[in-house]
């Protein structure tokens, strides 16, 4: 097993499982490679994508040492940034 895999275990019903060999077979790969094709499809077409990590912009609860914490507006930061 590889490193960055897991393994899952799935009941299929008998006739099922027949027709993936068989459907494997006729495109010239293993079963495996097509239950995972068969899911990268399904989630692409489901839209579900990993979510992306969000940054935290609440300030710390305990405060830096050494530095004193700054007070930004938004009126501030659109002085100091040119939008277009």
């Amino acid at each position: 097993m590889k490193p960055r895999s897991c393994r899952i275990s799935v009941d299929l019903p008998r006739d099922l499982h027949h027709r993936l060999r068989e459907a494997a077979a006729c495109k010239g790969c293993s079963a495996k490679q097509l239950i995972l094709a068969g899911i990268e499809r399904a989630l692409e077409e489901a839209g579900t994508a990993r979510p992306k990590r969000r940054v935290s912009l609440d300030r710390p609860l305990v405060p830096p040492r050494g530095r004193k914490p700054f007070d930004l507006t938004n009126e501030h930061i659109y002085s100091l940034i040119e939008f277009p």
